[in-house]
């Protein structure tokens, strides 16, 4: 392109400005109205809805994390032991699985879950932690010391 005054030079923006405005309008496609066409305003309304996305994101992780304690807490609970029980005994079993592991175990593999809970429930009585019966020992554990113990 060639410039015949400074004039015509100072009013071009180069390639760049094209660049720009094309990449918000691509994000605003979907948009209805001005929001769609108009610079000014499309790049608002994507800087906002890029915004609430990132929080959309926040929320869905909470929401999920909040689904699998409910879970958890369930399962546990039919098994006869308090979830954070359960958790304190995996952990001192070195059985270190997250909660998103633990519910799915919890809603496909129920037997499994059911030996995680016995197992955590005979380590968290021979460790003396707080809030477990000793009515409560299951039978299809069997660890060392742990048989003395049974009436």
């Amino acid at each position: 392109m060639v410039f015949l005054t400074a004039q015509l030079f100072a009013r071009s923006r180069g390639p760049d400005e094209f660049w720009r405005k094309r990449q918000i309008f691509k994000l605003a496609a979907r948009f209805i109205g001005r929001r769609r066409n108009c610079y000014s305003l499309s790049i608002r309304a994507v800087h906002r809805a890029l915004l609430k996305t990132t929080r959309g994101r926040q929320l869905k992780k909470m929401d999920m994390r909040e689904l699998w304690e409910t879970r958890l807490d369930a399962a546990s609970n039919e098994h006869g032991i308090n979830m954070n029980i359960l958790r304190e005994g995996l952990n001192r079993c070195n059985i270190l699985l997250d909660r998103k592991t633990l519910s799915t175990l919890a809603a496909w593999e129920p037997r499994t879950f059911k030996s995680l809970c016995d197992i955590a429930c005979a380590k968290a009585i021979m460790g003396g932690v707080k809030g477990v019966s000793k009515k409560s020992i299951p039978e299809t554990v069997i660890v060392n010391g742990l048989a003395d113990e049974v009436d």
